[in-house]
Formats: C-alpha cells, sequence, structure tokens
C-alpha cells in the first residue's frame, strides 16, 4: 500500500514553485496615486508610510518609476484647490485629475491610467454627491453631476472610469453620457460592492475627505451583507459595467469568492489603506514579517481577483523583479 506524503513536493523552493496553485503576477497590480492641485499639500501622509501626496509632476515621475517595474496601472485621486457644496471643481476639465491623466497619457502612452469617479474629494462637506435640502445626498442629482464629470475625464484620454459613490443607476447614466459623447471605449470599472467600512481611515486622511456631518452608511453597503452585494454587481454589469470591484478586501474575502463564482467578468479587489496601514505598523514594530505583504496580495487572487489594488504595488514590485 502506497503511502501518502504531501510533504514531498514542498521540500525545496524549486517544488513548491513548480505546484504553486495560485500566483500573482506584477501586470494584476494597480498602484493608486494622491494628486493635489496646491503644491503645498504635497508631501508624506502620515498615517500610511511610504506613500505621498503627489504633485502632477511628481505624480508623472512615479508613473515612470512603476512602469520601469513592471506596473502599467495607477489609480487617480484628486484633491482639489477649491471645494464647495456641489464639488463644482470635481468637473472642471482642467482640474488637477484631467490634466493629471493626459500628464500621465502623454509621457506614458502605454500605461493604464483609471480615474476614481466620486464627489467626496471636492465636497467642502466630505460627501460622495451633492446634498437636498434635508441634508441628505441626492442620488439623482449626484448621478447628473458625475455623468458630466466622466466626460471630462474621458476627453482628457482616460483609459478607465471607476465610479466609487455608490449612487444608484450611476453606471447607466455614465456609460449612456460617454456613449453619446464619442467615448464608447472607454471602460467602467464599477466599485459595485463597496462597504461603509471602518478600515478607510487613513484614505481619509490622504484625500481630505472626512465627512463634515453623519456618516456614509446611507450610501454604502452595510458590512454583514453579501447578497446585497451580488444584486448591487448584478445591476452594474447589466447597466454596462466592464468589471466590478470589492472594496475593502481582507474582510470581504468572502464576497469576493461569491461574486467570482456569480459572474464571469473582470473582478477587481481593492487592498485599502486601513489594511496597508495595519501591516505596516506591524511589520516596522517586529510583530510581522514582511513577507505578511505577500500572502495578503496572493489571498486576493486565490479568492477570485483578476486585478488588486493597493498601496503596497510598488513595494511588492521592487521585491520581486
Amino acid at each position: 500500500m502506497s503511502v501518502v506524503r504531501l510533504r514531498r513536493l514542498r521540500r525545496t523552493p524549486a517544488l513548491r514553485s513548480l505546484v504553486r496553485e495560485h500566483r500573482l503576477h506584477v501586470e494584476q497590480l494597480v498602484q493608486p496615486l494622491f494628486v493635489v492641485e496646491r503644491d503645498a499639500a504635497a508631501g508624506p501622509i502620515g498615517a500610511m508610510p511610504g506613500i505621498d501626496r503627489l504633485t502632477l509632476p511628481g505624480a508623472v515621475r512615479e508613473a515612470r518609476e512603476l512602469c520601469a517595474l513592471g506596473i502599467r496601472a495607477v489609480l487617480l485621486f484628486g484633491i482639489p484647490a477649491h471645494k464647495d457644496a456641489t464639488g463644482s471643481s470635481n468637473a472642471d476639465p482642467n482640474g488637477i485629475v484631467q490634466r493629471t491623466i493626459r500628464a500621465i497619457k502623454d509621457a506614458l502612452p502605454e500605461m493604464i491610467v483609471i480615474a476614481d469617479l466620486c464627489a467626496c474629494e471636492y465636497t467642502d462637506h466630505g460627501h460622495c454627491g451633492v446634498l437636498d435640502e434635508r441634508g441628505g445626498v441626492d442620488n439623482d442629482a449626484t448621478v447628473r453631476l458625475l455623468a458630466q464629470v466622466a466626460r471630462t475625464y474621458a476627453d482628457s484620454g482616460v483609459d478607465v472610469i471607476a465610479p466609487s459613490d455608490m449612487m444608484d443607476g450611476r453606471v447607466e447614466a455614465i456609460r449612456c453620457a460617454l456613449d453619446a459623447h464619442g467615448f464608447a471605449e472607454t471602460a467602467i470599472l464599477a466599485y459595485s460592492a463597496k462597504y461603509a467600512s471602518a478600515f478607510y481611515g487613513p484614505f481619509r486622511e490622504a484625500a481630505e475627505s472626512t465627512p463634515q456631518f453623519g456618516d456614509r452608511r446611507s450610501y454604502q453597503m452595510d458590512p454583514p451583507n453579501v447578497r446585497e452585494a451580488l444584486r448591487e454587481i448584478a445591476t452594474d454589469i447589466e447597466e454596462g459595467a466592464d468589471a466590478i470591484m470589492i472594496k475593502p478586501g481582507l474582510p470581504y474575502l468572502d464576497v469576493l469568492r461569491a461574486a467570482r463564482d456569480a459572474f464571469d467578468v473582470p473582478i477587481a479587489a481593492y487592498n485599502v489603506s486601513g489594511e496597508y496601514a495595519m501591516l505596516k505598523a506591524a511589520i516596522a514594530n517586529g510583530w510581522l514579517e514582511e513577507r505578511a505583504v505577500d500572502e495578503t496580495l496572493v489571498a486576493f487572487v486565490r479568492a477570485g481577483a483578476d486585478v488588486v489594488i493597493t498601496y503596497f504595488a510598488k513595494e511588492w514590485a521592487s521585491r520581486n523583479r
């Protein structure tokens, strides 16, 4: 009778690599970039060691470095000089994101530029849309704003637009606006299952987007829900999303797996700022080894992600050249 010894194929690094079931490839990584309109606002982000707010020239330099490491995609977040109640600077054709799109595409035509689409960085109240008379976010008015902004991103040469607001009907409105104005080739990556999470804290420091009152639970998803996430995803696909996203990543691997089993579209996982900050702090204190980052990123692929958006992208690519 033969003896089963599963350890035989774990004996050496070469054997382990030979039979490895899942691999993370640098081509799957997307590095988020924070780009500021006021140069004085650039600099390190306290809660996210190793990540800076960048000037526009700094963003181009960073994109060049990422490209040299094999990373072919960036996700842009803009931090404008002017904020108001309606997020009007978001729709400025010469806004910070629009100018950054053009600059990166001019310098690196092969780089995939994804633009996050949301009003939270542009409103003085910090919510993800236009407010109604009761102080709540007006879904339909916000959708109209998003469609307008999406056209300016597409006109600037963006490859992918990523609406993160969680307004109902926004994917269809954006798709219709793009198609009607000659941008049928511009893709939509929908933040379809974006949860009202406690893991966004460092991002809100980075993007200066903390709500000035209340919270976002009336429009972002309730963390205990999975079936609702599948409904959100199905709706976005029906409305024209080319790919969908699960955000955050680590606490929602079950949602990612459920989405992978249910839908045959590209799926992105967002390894968000709080997850990044936790690992960086634990590694800096000697509580975890650096390879915890590798385990974390491959977990997204193992759970079904095709694309991994992570602040670790540059660091991981540098270590795995």
